[in-house]
């Protein structure tokens, strides 16, 4: 912040310089991919400089202590986090030095120490860089909360603006960075290690510190969150009965600074991390295949490998056409009848898939012909489609299970008039059901997206198909070619939750407070439909990281491991370790929340007997001591369920490979670390979406009733449904999104450990 402006422009330039001589010196496409992630770049700071140029609305509408808690809750967390991601690189660098070598790296160029240190740069990058994305998710978001606060004041339509054009500013942010540090990466080893077929497997380090940052930013920030919220609501609403976000409860302010640690910095980081594990991932497969294939008119298998870059680079594109397609009406007034906000951002969400068909296809022609097999890029196009058609599912089929406009958030707001009981079973119910049609989809595409791939005419010397796994990851890049907006959509949520407290806090008219509380509604649904959409591609390319992983296990084994026997004892105990690993998860993060919420409890118990002028607006509370109990604890209690994801399919693969080495079994630590990866992949999944969509489901029965129906708020039925909302506060933003989190590092873990295994 010291440097001088010119100092920093001219850095700037020539650090650009120097990336684009790398790229031009590896491929025309990296200088493509360069370009339009620095368009991107661009297109943010207009998005920054058209949202910060917005009024902050009168005095009485204060952010500053949101945004002060915020930064210095995100500076100790991640200091946290750097500490033991520095910790464990230097863990990773010694089972590099003193691991085995394949053929391939060695006849390349590339010995032991140099993939050790590359990996261990890769790793910290990749922290690096998902830490940075978490950090602009919360930076806008404690910016924009405010102005859109403002902006309701005047119109719906311009909060909404506001609140999506301040998501996309990070939505470009996040993606770009993820498509340009992978894209770095790859440029600068094939230019000063002069390789490029191992290198995609060299870029796993990079997924999995995205993966480290990403799963622990989501535990500390999901706990801070929901405990700051369950502590507010249990006291402020249910025992002293006045309302959300109101000024007079202590823990106001630690629930607002929760929403932009937990939903925008977290989640930010988790996307992040999704995009860069599905990218390497596809360039893995991409480079196997066409290697396999000894393809003709690729001298090089650049194309394949690069194609995933390409595609995510006409996603910032594609995306921020959908964003700006979002825009203010004239003569528009806080009087005037309401829109869905629903529906506009569906239908720039339509605008955005309707390009990504059309940009699909065309860098699948661009990228995947082949003269050895003509049509099998159209094949490969096709799977693109089935991608998009799943993504799209996902969100429909989200919405309809946590939108109030549909019938099982009604039945469950109407259950909420029988007592808390009748609430808590419907909203478990529901959540239960809203698996089966998520697994189907699924299920779907990635046999289809697998027939299309296998039948796509790319056969390796033996004439055998060889496509179906790179179909699966065309599909899951097909699936993300909308991330862009999606995550747009995400980061809307927190901002509008945020304005809507601000409003209350600063008690503007009634009018206000119903625009940002439909606002707040809306963005429950986007949020929860989000958290579908990263399932639904977190269980695509958890699949593909399994598949690298074998393949990587037969590279250094030597020994062929395309299977994997449950009916073997030991494989099957791995098995039923990988699903406990879940339950485990879960209930440690559930109850942490707990904990923290029960600190929180008697905090504000405390201040409203000690200060009982608080009620009646005479006496201020204390703030800061509740943003200081959750902050601590959330960081201590983040550790546990955190070092038991990595920890254990370490254990679990040493401890295995011991035993295989004395019963004659050599590949027994691999294969128990499989069938823990397939069974952890399966059990997260089925229960990522039950606590997801269970969770959003009771929130929106709870604002579904603050709309005056059943008998409004401050009713037994409000209270019911309360009680439920605070059951689902830790299952939606605390378990569940750190689950499909877990679900990709285990992947990307494994793969990065497998030498250790054999």
């Amino acid at each position: 912040m010291g440097i001088n402006v010119r100092v920093l422009f001219i850095l700037l330039l020539l650090t650009m310089g120097l990336i684009f001589y790398i790229g031009a010196c590896t491929s025309g496409i990296i200088v493509f991919v360069f370009t339009v992630c620095i368009i991107s770049f661009l297109m943010s700071v207009y998005l920054t400089k058209w949202v910060l140029a917005k009024d902050e609305g009168p005095p009485e509408m204060i952010s500053d202590a949101i945004r002060d808690g915020a930064e210095g809750f995100f500076r100790t967390q991640y200091g946290t986090i750097s500490k033991m991601a520095i910790l464990l690189a230097m863990v990773i660098l010694c089972i590099y030095l003193f691991r085995s070598t394949t053929p391939e790296q060695e006849a390349s160029g590339v010995g032991r120490s140099v993939t050790a240190f590359i990996t261990v740069v890769s790793f910290l990058l990749g922290a690096l860089c998902s830490g940075a994305a978490g950090y602009v998710g919360m930076w806008v978001s404690v910016r924009a909360n405010v102005r859109v606060s403002s902006a309701a004041r005047r119109s719906a339509r311009e909060a909404l603006q506001i609140a999506v054009r301040a998501g996309g500013f990070s939505a470009m942010v996040v993606v770009g960075m993820a498509v340009i540090g992978i894209a770095i990466l790859y440029a600068t080893f094939y230019v000063w290690l002069g390789v490029d077929t191992p290198v995609p497997l060299l870029l796993v380090g990079y997924g999995f510190g995205a993966s480290f940052v990403a799963l622990f930013a989501q535990l500390g920030g999901g706990i801070f969150t929901k405990a700051a919220d369950v502590g507010a609501d249990l006291v402020g609403k249910v025992e002293r009965g006045i309302p959300e976000d109101d000024p007079r409860n202590p823990a106001v302010i630690a629930d607002l600074v929760g929403d932009n640690v937990g939903d925008c910095a977290a989640r930010g980081a988790d996307l992040f991390e999704s995009i860069a594990a599905e990218i390497i991932s596809a360039m893995i497969l991409g480079g196997t295949m066409s290697k396999r294939c000894k393809l003709e008119v690729l001298a090089d298998p650049s194309g394949f490998i690069l194609f995933p870059l390409v595609v995510h680079s006409f996603d910032l594109v594609i995306s921020s056409i959908g964003v700006l397609s979002i825009r203010g009406t004239r003569n528009a007034s806080v009087k005037s009848p309401m829109e869905d906000p629903m529906a506009i951002l569906q239908k720039g969400y339509s605008i955005t898939i309707v390009l990504a068909v059309l940009t699909f296809g065309a860098s699948t022609r661009w990228m995947l012909y082949t003269e050895q097999a003509p049509s099998a890029w159209f094949n490969f196009a096709l799977c693109g489609l089935v991608g998009i058609m799943t993504a799209y599912a996902f969100v429909w089929i989200t919405k309809y299970y946590t939108d109030y406009k549909y019938e099982p958030v009604r039945s469950l707001a109407l259950a909420s008039s029988t007592g808390h009981g009748t609430n808590i079973i419907a909203g478990v119910s529901l959540g239960l059901e809203s698996t089966a049609l998520p697994v189907l989809v699924i299920s779907v595409a990635i046999v289809s997206a697998f027939w299309l791939g296998q039948t796509s005419g790319l056969v390796d010397e033996s004439g055998n198909p060889i496509g179906g796994l790179f179909g699966t990851a065309v599909a899951t890049m097909g699936m993300l070619s909308t991330a862009g907006y999606v995550l747009t959509m995400d980061m809307f949520g927190p901002i509008a939750d945020n304005a809507g407290g601000i409003v209350e806090m600063s008690q503007q008219p009634e009018s206000v407070r119903e625009i940002t509380d439909l606002l707040d509604a809306v963005g429950n649904t986007t949020k929860a439909t989000t958290k579908g959409f990263a399932i639904g591609s977190a269980a695509l390319a958890s699949f593909l990281l399994f598949s690298a992983y074998m393949d990587e296990v037969s590279t250094f084994s030597q020994e062929a491991l395309t299977q994997v026997d449950i009916a073997i004892p030991e494989v099957f105990v791995g098995g039923l370790l990988g699903s406990m690993l879940i339950f485990l998860f879960s209930a440690w993060a559930c109850s942490a929340v707990g904990r923290t919420a029960q600190e929180v409890v008697n905090e504000v118990r405390r201040q409203f007997i000690e200060r009982p002028g608080i009620m009646e607006y005479k006496e201020k509370p204390d703030y800061g001591r509740c943003v200081a109990i959750v902050a601590s604890a959330s960081l201590r209690e983040m550790i546990k369920p955190g070092a038991l994801a990595i920890i254990s399919p370490m254990v679990v693969g040493v401890v295995f490979r011991i035993l295989g080495y004395y019963t004659g079994q050599p590949l027994l630590g691999a294969k128990v670390v499989a069938a823990m990866l397939m069974f952890a992949t399966v059990s997260g999944i089925l229960m990522a979406l039950f606590l997801n969509t269970a969770g959003g489901a009771w929130d929106n029965a709870k604002k579904y009733i603050e709309t005056g129906v059943l008998g409004g708020k401050g009713s037994e039925c409000h209270k019911a449904a309360v009680t439920g909302d605070t059951v689902g506060d830790p299952f939606k933003d605390t378990a569940g999104p750190s689950l499909h989190v877990l679900i990709k590092m285990l992947a990307t873990i494994t793969l990065v450990m497998a030498p250790i295994f054999l």
